[in-house]
């Protein structure tokens, strides 16, 4: 109930306030030489730029469009309220008085035509959420473990083949002939080659001074042992 009366209260206060405002507003126009309807309609622009601008400010409250015309609407609201308590005299207008009145239905029109045709600001999308899909499995109670995963079937690294052996060298080949004078020098190299470094000749080192085949120089070895 006592909300109710509040309520009440207010919207009183509002009508009260507007039509002394409108009333202020029609008596400069009339003062200003706008006679007839067109004294009446000087405060329905007024009021009409006020709301206009303030619901735009409600829904963008950083918008500096709306709250520019809003302190325009609401100077002219009060300066028709200061003008009409005595401190002008109504019956001697001031020419410049005179001539904002009669450049308030053009200034209201580009107002309320800024305010209505405004760009609204974008508005960022909310994220989409995709469908969380549900696996379906068997409620786990607590008596019963829950059951293991199936194991996967892994295959066994194969190993790789070994390779065949090669076959073995054959055995038993006879030595080649080696002519006498092919062995003679070749004790002379073996004797140089004891001489300067004190050892034995090897069969590798043997072959390569006397460029023969490997076999012709395993047998002039066996010939100097």
């Amino acid at each position: 109930m006592t909300r109710k009366l509040r309520v009440d209260a207010v919207l009183v206060q509002a009508l009260i306030a507007g039509a002394l405002s409108f009333s202020h507003l029609h008596d400069l126009a009339e003062a200003a030489g706008q006679t007839g309807w067109k004294a009446w309609a000087y405060p329905v622009s007024v009021d009409l730029l006020l709301v206009a601008a303030w619901r735009r400010m409600s829904a963008h409250a950083d918008n500096r469009a709306a709250w520019l015309w809003f302190t325009i609407a609401l100077a002219a609201s009060l300066g028709a309220n200061i003008a009409t308590a005595g401190l002008l005299d109504l019956s001697d207008v001031p020419d410049w008085l005179r001539i904002l009145v009669a450049a308030w239905p053009a200034l209201a029109f580009l107002g309320g035509t800024l305010l209505a045709h405004a760009p609204q600001p974008d508005l960022a999308p909310e994220p989409v959420q995709e469908p969380r899909t549900v696996l379906d499995r068997e409620p786990l109670t607590a008596d019963a473990p829950p059951a293991p995963e199936p194991a996967t079937d892994i295959a066994p690294e194969a190993t790789p083949a070994p390779e065949p052996a090669l076959p073995a060298a054959p055995t038993g080949i006879p030595a080649p002939p080696v002519p006498v004078a092919l062995v003679d020098h070749a004790r002379k190299v073996a004797d140089d080659h004891r001489a300067r470094t004190g050892t034995p000749i090897d069969t590798d080192t043997l072959r390569a001074r006397l460029g023969v085949p490997v076999t012709v120089a395993d047998a002039i070895a066996a010939q100097l042992t």
